[in-house]
C-alpha cells in the first residue's frame, strides 16, 4: 500500500506481482478491494496496479468534479507515481471506468499495451444524459452531499448498504462522507464524461497496435445488453467475450474471466 499525491490529493495505490504491467480501475463508487479476486490470479503473471479515485476507498477528498481527460491523465500520473512511468500497460476499466480506460488508450497510445473493458458503460446517445447544465448539477450534488453528511447518513447506513449489495471486509469505508460525496459526483457528471468520450472517439482514433477485449456480464434473461456490448467491441475493433454467469461486478462474480481477458489480450497483441 502506498499513497501518490496528484493535484494535491493523496491517492491510495497498491502494486502487486511482477511482469508486464496492467492497471485496474473500478466502476462508480467502488474501491481497490473489489479487484482482490482478480489480483490473486494476475499477480503471478503481471505487475498489477490498482488505485482509488479521489474520495473513494482510502484516497483523499475529491477537490474537483471529474472529467474524462482528467481521469485518463490520473491513470498516467498514478503509474508515474509508483515508478512505472516508462512502461507500456494494459489498462482495464470496469463500468464507468471503461470510459476512462478507453480515453487513456486514445490519448496515450505510446503507453498502451492493451485495453480491456469489463462490463463497460455504454451510451449511444450521451447528450440525452446532460439536459441540466453541468454547473447546476455539480452545485446541486455538492449541496446534497453536504446535507447527507451533516445528517450522519453515510455513517448510519453506508457500511450496511455496501454489505448488502456486495459484502466486503472493507465495507466500513462507506461510512465516510467523502466516499458518498465522490460517488454522488461521479453519478452527476456521468453524462458529461460520456459526451467527452463521444467527441474523443471522433477526434482521436485508437492505435491499431493495442488489442482490445470487451468482456460483458450475463446472468441470463434478455440479451439486449450483450448486443450493446457486442456493438461496442465491433466499434473498437476488439474481441468480444461473455462472462457467464455473472452480474455487473464481474471481478467478484467471475474473476477468472477478467484475468483471462487480460492475458488473452496480451497474447493476441503478440
Amino acid at each position: 500500500m502506498t499513497f501518490v499525491r496528484i493535484g494535491g490529493v493523496p491517492h491510495h495505490v497498491e502494486v502487486t506481482g511482477s511482469g508486464p504491467v496492467c492497471v485496474l480501475s473500478a466502476g462508480l463508487g467502488l474501491g481497490w478491494f473489489d479487484w482482490d479476486p482478480v489480483v490473486a490470479l494476475l499477480a503471478p503473471h503481471r505487475t498489477v496496479v490498482r488505485f482509488d479515485r479521489p474520495g473513494l476507498g482510502l484516497s483523499g477528498h475529491a477537490r474537483v468534479a471529474p472529467t474524462l481527460r482528467g481521469e485518463a491523465e490520473r491513470i498516467l500520473r498514478v503509474l508515474e507515481g509508483v515508478g512505472l512511468g516508462g512502461e507500456r500497460v494494459t489498462v482495464v476499466g470496469h463500468s464507468l471506468a471503461g470510459f476512462h480506460a478507453e480515453a487513456f488508450a486514445r490519448l496515450y497510445p505510446e503507453r498502451t499495451e492493451g485495453l480491456v473493458l469489463v462490463d463497460s458503460s455504454v451510451e449511444e446517445r450521451p447528450r440525452a444524459r446532460v439536459r441540466v447544465p453541468r454547473g447546476v448539477r455539480v452545485a446541486g450534488t455538492r449541496a446534497c452531499g453536504a446535507i447527507l453528511c451533516a445528517a450522519g447518513v453515510p455513517r448510519a447506513v453506508g457500511p450496511a448498504l455496501r454489505r448488502l449489495a456486495a459484502p466486503t471486509p472493507w465495507a466500513g469505508v462507506y461510512g465516510a462522507g467523502r466516499v458518498w460525496r465522490a460517488a454522488l459526483m461521479e453519478y452527476a457528471t456521468y453524462g458529461d464524461v460520456a459526451v467527452e468520450l463521444a467527441g474523443l472517439r471522433r477526434a482521436v482514433p485508437l492505435s491499431g497496435g493495442a488489442p482490445v477485449v470487451v468482456l460483458a456480464a450475463y446472468a441470463g434473461g434478455s440479451g439486449k445488453w450483450l448486443g450493446r456490448q457486442r456493438e461496442l467491441a465491433a466499434g473498437l475493433g476488439g474481441a468480444f467475450r461473455v462472462a457467464r454467469p455473472s452480474g455487473h461486478l464481474v471481478m467478484r462474480d467471475l474473476p477468472v474471466a477478467v484475468a483471462g481477458a487480460v492475458l488473452a489480450g496480451a497474447r493476441r497483441g503478440r
